[in-house]
């Protein structure tokens, strides 16, 4: 009798801890717990380190600059201990390993984009440097810059464009991702579904499609973090909305709304939508060719069966 009892326990905590499992396992509580702890690193650890920054002689750009870097590392870490825990894998995505490569390239891509949608501007006599300001003035845009860039490519392309992708390919999540991506930036001020909808293309397809290709977060936070820092802290344009940040180049922005941006900036141009969508479908080729691009899980599982 006894025997029999500790049999059907036995069995009980087997199915039991086989479901808590598959609960864990599900992409849905992946996703969830990710966006919970990586958020909470990042807002503990910036309450943290200002606090120990304020103790420093350090002036008030340099402490938030520290700050960045700190918050920046704690979610990156973050990020990497927990899905190396819950997964149980390499989290290869975070690695250093080529970093150096696919930073150089993506910082390329970026600033090669902004300068280009910038130059439109300029051609059409939109585009007037004021002043030239002294180097210091890009430490509050190199920071914004840096830490939007990682804390957003963690979220979005990450966890949610990664895990997505695992059950419905590459093409469904690249809209699926820029949708949300887009529709975040409606919570900018200046902001407009038109707007929403530039950035949705620009970035959402275009950070989406270099993940794709790199299957490494370190090319797209690359070209996230250029675009917006040439953009603000070289040239001195608004970005998604947002206040003005000081900028090594002080300069005035006029003309047509469809080609300035107007109050939203040269992100909402049809010029950044244009050049970046052929980033984005170059991107794209370059991972069929190279058999980087996801099926839909089923389509996957009825390959392998036939």
């Amino acid at each position: 009798m006894n025997s029999s009892r500790n049999h059907q326990l036995i069995i009980y905590m087997m199915e039991n801890k086989s479901v808590k499992q598959k609960i864990l396992n599900s992409p849905i509580t992946r996703i969830l717990l990710g966006l919970v702890v990586c958020f909470a690193v990042f807002i503990i650890g910036q309450n943290i380190a200002s606090k120990i920054l304020a103790f420093t002689p350090l002036d008030k750009d340099f402490r938030n600059l520290f700050k960045g870097i700190i918050a920046s590392i704690l979610v990156v870490s973050s990020y990497k201990i927990f899905y190396k825990l819950i997964e149980k894998r390499e989290v290869v995505e975070i690695s250093i390993k080529g970093i150096g490569k696919n930073f150089m390239l993506g910082i390329f891509i970026g600033a090669i984009l902004q300068c280009l949608t910038i130059l439109i501007i300029y051609l059409l006599n939109g585009f007037k440097v004021v002043a030239i300001n002294p180097v210091s003035f890009i430490i509050i845009p190199l920071t914004i810059a840096f830490t939007v860039a990682i804390f957003e490519e963690i979220l979005i392309r990450g966890i949610l464009f990664r895990i997505i992708e695992e059950k419905l390919g590459s093409y469904i999540t690249l809209i699926i991702s820029a949708i949300i991506f887009g529709g975040l930036h409606l919570l900018n001020p200046n902001s407009s579904l038109p707007s929403a909808a530039c950035v949705a293309v620009e970035g959402g397809l275009l950070l989406g499609a270099a993940y794709i290709y790199a299957r490494n977060l370190w090319f797209p936070i690359a070209i996230h973090f250029s675009w917006n820092f040439i953009q603000s802290g070289i040239l001195g344009a608004i970005t998604s909305g947002n206040e003005k940040t000081n900028s090594l180049l002080t300069t005035q922005i006029t003309g047509a709304k469809i080609i300035t941006g107007g109050d939203f900036g040269p992100e909402g141009t049809i010029q950044a939508i244009i050049f970046c969508s052929v980033a984005t479908i170059i991107l794209l080729y370059l991972s069929k060719k190279q058999n980087k691009l996801l099926k839909l899980s089923w389509a996957k599982e009825r390959g392998a069966e036939m």
